[in-house]
Order: structure tokens, then sequence, then C-alpha cells
């Protein structure tokens, strides 16, 4: 029985593999329309897939993961199997047996169901998988510069800041960060645009990465940093949701891997680039930040080691880009429209933003006669044009909105009542500002007039004041962009809601009654340049007006005659005018006694008119605080106690009188002694006496912060008190003085040769000398260390303005700066001066030296110090003198040539 076991074994065996190939052979048809059926339902997945990976790839810019590729070209791979299978199988089912379902070749046949089993259970494998994907694709790591829209056209006017910028960022390792600031709308953003695809050149390499952030307002230290966060591919759920600290660190562990550059566009504040997770700048990483903003005040509190400010475009420029938004067609539409278009591009002053929106609306303006309607309106009504209110003055009302209160934004928006391109003095305007009640926090008139300064340098640093240009003339002068004031009067007249809540009128000629009479809800009425308006009605009155500004005006009665009174109807019991300012005014020669009603008046300024007499009624203005009567040659006498009756009195200015005029100056200023406020006082003075008693008075004294001697008759010697308030002092027509001399308080008196150290003029900023022919010299302004303006003329034996303190063993210490405030000098018909002064100093405050009518001058006190300088900018003089000039170092010569002219 031995040999039986292995033999049923073996027909076990061979049984069993006959069932399986029978079993094969049997499901073979079945499978094989299953295989068909799973890799159709294979393919559709495929499908899906591949529209997914498609679209994240195109539209989202994002890679394909390495498993689906793998699973998709495994996918195709097997497609392509089965369908070679599926064709074998065919055709071995085409050679089945005649008349029979049974193969001819069980054994092929055999191999193809086992293959078609194995692809079944192959694409159903494939299928799950492909059903599984929660992702198809991940995103593409970020380049390191990612490109920013810009214009097509070539930018225009911005070469110079970008040369500028560019260089300091490939070339200067110690300038890191870099400020770049500007009023709102003149390319800031364009430049850092133009900055950032610079980057994108294939050459340039020098950074691992190209950072832009938009700050904006107010500002979110938050999205800073997931912005940042986001362009250093760090995953959302690795920082979603947590502090501020983290998110901090994660930055910082990454950027301080990394030679970057970040770029912030449009900052308001200073923002704390520690907090945000920015390591610092150093030359070991050569990193840098680049940022813009509108205020100059938040470059230096970024710590920017250069800032550049972007200006307006030049007028060539300016029309340049203007041409080009406006369109070839619209251009040769006419032969009039490309004038028309000049006069209209100036109308923008250089301002980008301006340029560009009014021209989108001209695009479509194909006849002269809609580009001068335009134009006018333009003048006389900006916000009219199309385009102006929402695209224009919005934007640009963001730096208003950004200032820091309400005073601040009332100063800014009283700037508005001058007229276009004028020239205001710092000085008279923030006088007004005290005047309107803007400063009232501040009892002292010095105090307010401090913070008034820092109000103008905010203005200043904001963009929405400039400085004005005002050669040899004292003081600051400043001026508003015209479509800056444009935007203050919009706002000012609540968005163009109140059109005549802000009456500005300049150079417009008559104005009618009627006209007029829609005033009568203003609150600020400025009248400039020879406009006139008609003798106003009897029953008009204006209760809601608080300024009235009449320069350079007139008026007219219903007869057509003018006349040579200030209408009365502006003062009434119920008026609420805190400001009047009708100064030159040369027709005006009478103010109505209705002015005495003004009861909330605390600001009147009556210089350059000719006014013969100031109504007594003036006494009843106990609320005044400013009174300024410069240059009035036709006033007769002050009536008496009527100053003094001024019981609010801070600021009184009576400068350059008539020289015939009888007025008792002692009197004036015993009434000026009485008053318990006054502490500004700018006075002319024509006789010892006067000079006297104001110096034996203390509150005189302390308040004098202008003298103006004139026609001091018998006058050798005049003696000024030191310390002194005095901030400007001239001398005009003083035949017979020969000297100053100072006076300290425990009356010692001190030649002026070199006066001891003691003595000083800390607040004197100006000096005027005219016609003192037996002065010599004046060695006791090299102690005035603030003096910024010095005029001298027609003083015919001045030899030297002063000499060198050690050349003569004075004790003066040797490290005083002499004259390093000065801003201007000038030197009129002096024949006999040789010396400015007796060595080279640094002048680092000079701007100009205006010299003509002095032979002798053969030096100028420059050394070459000066040609470092980069505020002097004008030397004027004679050719004759110029050439004539001897100097000790040509390279001195050589640097100032091309500032000298001759006018």
């Amino acid at each position: 029985m031995d040999f039986v076991s292995p033999v049923l074994d073996v027909a076990y065996r061979i049984c069993n593999c006959v069932g399986d190939r029978a079993d094969h052979l049997r499901r073979f048809p079945q499978n094989l329309k299953s295989l068909r059926t799973e890799t159709e339902k294979l393919n559709n997945v495929y499908k899906d897939v591949k529209e997914r990976v498609e679209r994240e790839e195109n539209l989202e810019k994002k890679k394909r993961m390495h498993v689906v590729g793998g699973w998709m070209e495994r996918v195709e791979a097997m497609e392509k199997e089965v369908n070679e299978l599926l064709d074998r199988c065919d055709e071995e089912n085409q050679k089945k047996c005649f008349g029979t379902c049974c193969p001819r070749n069980c054994r092929a046949s055999y191999k193809l169901a086992k293959m078609v089993r194995e692809k079944m259970d192959a694409v159903a494998e494939l299928q799950s998988e492909g059903s599984n994907f929660q992702e198809v694709a991940v995103p593409l790591p970020s380049p390191h510069v990612i490109e920013r829209p810009l214009e097509e056209k070539p930018l225009v006017g911005l070469d110079s800041p970008f040369h500028e910028v560019w260089t300091l960022l490939q070339q200067d390792e110690q300038v890191g960060s870099i400020g770049i600031y500007g009023m709102g709308g003149v390319g800031k953003t364009t430049l850092l645009k133009k900055i950032n695809n610079k980057f994108l050149q294939s050459s340039i390499k020098a950074f691992d990465i190209v950072i832009w952030v938009v700050v904006s307002r107010p500002t979110n230290l938050e999205s800073v940093q997931e912005t940042i966060l986001d362009r250093l591919d760090i995953p959302d759920d690795r920082w979603k949701g947590r502090p501020e600290e983290r998110k901090a660190e994660d930055i910082r562990r990454i950027l301080i891997t990394k030679k970057f550059v970040l770029l912030l566009d449009d900052i308001w504040e200073p923002l704390d680039l520690l907090r945000v997770g920015i390591p610092p700048l150093n030359d070991g990483n050569q990193s840098k930040i680049v940022f813009t903003t509108r205020s100059a005040d938040v470059c230096r509190g970024m710590a920017a080691r250069k800032s550049i400010k972007v200006e307006c475009l030049e007028e060539k420029e300016a029309l340049s880009l203007f041409q080009a938004k406006v369109g070839v067609d619209t251009l040769n539409s006419h032969p009039d429209i490309p004038k028309l278009a000049e006069m209209v591009a100036k109308e923008c002053k250089g301002l980008p933003l301006a340029l560009i929106v009014i021209a989108r609306a001209m695009a479509s303006a194909k006849t002269p006669e809609e580009w001068e309607r335009n134009l006018q309106k333009l003048r006389m009504h900006p916000k009219d044009v199309a385009g102006t209110e929402n695209d224009l003055f919005s934007v640009l009302a963001f730096s208003y909105d950004s200032l820091p209160d309400e005073a601040t934004r009332s100063c800014f928006l009283y700037c508005s009542l001058f007229p276009e391109d004028y020239q205001i003095p710092s000085e008279h305007l923030i006088q007004l500002w005290i005047g309107e009640g803007f400063l009232d926090e501040y009892d002292n008139i010095q105090e307010a007039r401090n913070q008034g300064g820092e109000i103008i340098q905010m203005l200043k640093c904001a963009c929405l004041l400039e400085v004005g240009t005002t050669p040899f003339v004292r003081g600051e002068y400043l001026k508003m962009h015209d479509v800056i004031r444009d935007m203050a009067l919009w706002l000012a007249c609540e968005k163009g809601k109140k059109k005549n809540k802000f009456v500005v009128k300049d150079g417009v000629g008559l104005i009618s009654a009627q006209e007029v009479e829609n005033w009568k809800d203003a609150q600020r009425i400025s009248l400039w340049n020879k406009t006139s308006i008609k003798e106003l009605r009897e029953h008009l009155r204006f209760p809601n007006t608080e300024t009235v500004i009449g320069r350079m005006m007139a008026f007219k009665f219903p007869s057509g005659f003018f006349t040579n009174m200030f209408p009365s109807g502006f003062f009434t019991n119920r008026s609420v005018i805190r400001v009047l300012d009708l100064s030159n005014n040369e027709t005006l020669k009478l103010l109505p006694a209705e002015i005495g009603n003004l009861a909330t008046l605390q600001y009147l300024n009556l210089s350059n008119t000719n006014i013969i007499c100031l109504p007594i009624e003036l006494k009843n203005l106990k609320k005044l605080r400013f009174l300024i009567l410069d240059w009035m040659f036709s006033l007769g006498p002050i009536p008496n106690q009527m100053v003094s009756s001024l019981s609010s009195l801070q600021f009184f200015s009576m400068k350059s009188l008539s020289s015939c005029l009888q007025m008792d100056e002692i009197i004036l200023l015993e009434e000026l002694d009485q008053l318990e406020h006054i502490n500004d006082v700018s006075i002319t003075l024509r006789n010892i006496l006067s000079i006297q008693r104001l110096f034996e008075s203390h509150k005189l004294r302390r308040s004098t912060t202008s003298i103006h001697l004139e026609g001091c008759r018998g006058v050798s010697q005049v003696q000024l008190l030191s310390p002194s308030c005095i901030k400007e002092l001239i001398l005009v027509r003083c035949d017979e003085l020969e000297e100053v001399k100072i006076i300290q308080f425990e009356k010692q008196v001190v030649p002026s040769k070199f006066p001891n150290p003691q003595c000083c003029f800390n607040h004197l900023l100006s000096v005027e000398i005219h016609i003192c022919n037996k002065l010599l010299n004046l060695n006791w302004l090299i102690h005035a260390s603030k003096l910024q303006f010095l005029h001298i003329e027609r003083c015919e034996i001045i030899e030297k303005v002063t000499e060198d303190e050690r050349s003569e063993g004075s004790e003066i210490e040797s490290g005083l700066s002499v004259f390093s405030r000065l801003i201007y000098l000038t030197l009129i018909g002096l024949p006999k001066l040789e010396s400015i002064y007796g060595r080279a100093l640094p002048f680092p405050s000079l701007r100009g030296i205006f010299v003509f009518g002095c032979p002798r001058l053969k030096k100028l006190p420059f050394d070459s110090s000066i040609c470092m300088s980069k505020k002097l900018k004008k030397i004027i003089g004679q050719q004759e003198w110029w050439d004539g000039l001897e100097w000790e170092d040509q390279a001195v010569m050589h640097n100032l040539t091309p500032i000298f002219s001759t006018s």
C-alpha cells in the first residue's frame, strides 16, 4: 500500500491544477467584461485627478505632488497594458473550436485568463489609490522676487530717485534702511514697484529674497507679519492663530539666514521692525529695507540712514505724462487742443496723480470748447472736474486724516485762505492761528508761537506745506501746492457740500452784491488782489463769519464810485469775527465806527493802508490780542487811552510810521506799559528820550522784540541791553550814530569792540542798517549767535563788518560760533568796506550773498569747507567785483563760480 499514497497525492494535485485552470477558463468571459468596466472607472478617476492637477497648476500656480505624478504615469502605463491584453483576448476568442465554446489552445487561453484576473486587481488598486488623494498639488517655492504690475509706458520723472536708491542698494553697505517720502500722488509707490521689478533681471542676484508688504493705515502689525510669513513659504498651520511673539520668532529664524530686501509701501507711522520679527540690519547680512511714506517724520522714526524726497515733475515731464494719458487721437482732433492741453497740465503743478486723473477726464474731449470749459472748471471749481473728488482729493485727504489733532487740522485748512502760489510768512501765519483761537491752550504768546512752529514743521514733514523761496528776505516763507490747496478747500467746505463755507477770491474783479449775499453763512472770507465788491445792502449780515481777510481790494457804491471805507455790514452787534486783516489796501482810508461792535475780535491788521485816523471806538475791543499798524504812512495821532484800553492786548506792532507824524512816542510807550498781558512789541522810535523810556521799563524791555530806530538826530551812541529779547534791529538814517554799546543789567557799559562773552543776543535774528554814515563796524554782532539775516546798506565809512576777535587779544572763547546761523548777507553801497571778517569761517547755514557797490571788498571769508556746503545756492554781485576777488584757494573759486550771477 506504500505506493498508493504518492499516487493519490499526485492525482489530487493534478485534479486541483486542472480545476483551478478550469475555473480561470470558466470565469474568463466575466472577468474580461469586469476588466473593461474597472478600466473605464479608473480612466474616469484619472481624468478627475488630471483636471484637479491642471487647475491647480495653471490657476493657483502650484506644483503636482510626486506621488500624484507617479500614480498618473502608472495609470497611463496600465491603460496601455490593459488595451494590449484586451486585444489579445479578442484574438483568442476568435480561435474557438468550430461550433463550440472551447478554446483551441487551452494553455494560451488559461494564461490570458490569469493575466486578466491579475490586471483586474491592479486596476482596482490604482482606482482606490486615485480616489483617496486629498491633495494633488502643493504651492510652488516662491521666486526670489515677485513682479509688481506697472504701466507699460515709460515712467516719467523717476529716473533720478530710482538711480539714487538703486545705487544705495547695490553699492553702499553702510546704508541699510532707505526712506522714500513725498506728498500723496507724487509717485512713491510707482518708484518702489520699479525698484522691486529691477530685481527680476537675471543678472541681479545679490539678494536671496525680495519681500513686498503694503502697510497702509491703520498699521496692522499682524497683517504685516502674515504677509511676510506667506512670502517665506511657511505653511499656514504653523502660524495661523499663534501670538505675535511666536510669529516674530518664525520670521526672525528664517530671515537671519538670508540676505533679504524688505520693501514696505505706504507707512503712516513708525513701524517696530523688531516686533515684526525683522532682524537688525548689519554689515554681516547686508540686507536692506526700503519704505515709502508721506511724512519725513516717519523716516526719522524708522531711523532711515538715507531719506530721499520724491518731488513733483518738472513742467516738461508733467506735459509728457499728461499727453500720454490723454492720447494721440484726442490731441490731434483739433489744432488748438495741444496748447490747451499744455495749459491744463500746468494747473496740476507737476503732481502725477492729478495729471493722470485730469487726463482721464479730458481723454474724451475732442473739441476746443470742451477743453476751455474744463480748464475754467479746473481753475474756479476743481471738484467739478470728473474724477477729482473720488480719485484725487479722497486719496490726498488721507494725509489730512492722519494729522494728530483737530487744532493741527484747522491750522492746515486755514492755509487754503491764501491765493495760489502765495508765499506765506510763517510768522504772520502763526499770528493768525493764535488770533483764530487754534492755540488757545497756551496763555503765553511765546508758547503759542512755539507750538505754531511745531505745527508748521509737522505739516512740512507730512508734505502738506512746502518751504517757500524768498531769498534775502527775513523769516521763513511757506507755500501750498495748488492741488493740496484745492483739496484743503474741498475739505473745508465739507467735501463740497457747503461751497461757501470758505470763500476765497483772488483777482476776480468786481463781485456783485447778489453774489456776496450768498456768503451770509460763510465761516471765513478771503479776498485778494484787485477783487472788489459793491457796497453791501444795509440789511445784509454775516452772523457766522469768524474770519475776514481783505488784501488789495476795493469797494463800490451802487452808483459806481469806489469808496475808501470798509463796508459796515460786517460790523454788527451779533458779529462773531475773530480775525480782521485789511492790510495792503492802499485805497482804504477810513474805518467805520461800527468796528467797535466786534466784541469777539482778537486780531486786527491794518498795515500798508492809507487810513488817516483810528476810530476811538476801537477801545471797545476788549478781547483784541493782536494790533498791527505797520507802514501806515497816512495815519494821524492815535487817540489817547485807546491802546491802554485794550485790556487783552498781547501783540502790538507799529513799524516805520511817517516821519512827519505828530505822535508822542513816550505816551504810546507808557500806554503799552500799562497793559497787563503785553508780551510782544515791535515799534519805531525817533528820539533818544523814547529809547531811554523803552529800556527803563522792565515790562517793555522784556516784551520788545523788534526795534526800528529811524532818523534819530543827535544820537551818537545806541546802548543795547544784554541779555536782550530783541529779534530784529533796524537802524535807518541815524546820521550821527558812531557806535553801539552794550549795557548789562548792572548798568555797566561795555564798549562795542569785543564785549564780554556774557553779553549776548541769543534772540537776535535780523539786523538791518541803512544810511548810518558815521558807523565804523558792528563788532558786537559776534555775540549774536543766532543771527540769520544781516543787511548793511549805504554806510560810507564802514571798513569791516566785524573784526577777528583773536587778533586783538580778546578774552572771548575761541570756540564761540561766529555767523554760524547766518542765512543771507546783503552788502550794498559800502565804498570803504574791505573785510567781512578777519579770517575764514565755515558759514554752515549760509544760502546767499548779495554784494553791490563794494569796490574795496577783495576777499570773501571762505575756506575749503564752504565747498562742502550744499546750502549756499547764490552769490549775486557785479561781474567786475567778482573778477577782481582774491582767492587763497583757487578750488574755492572754481566751486563757487557756478552759483555766481549778476542778478
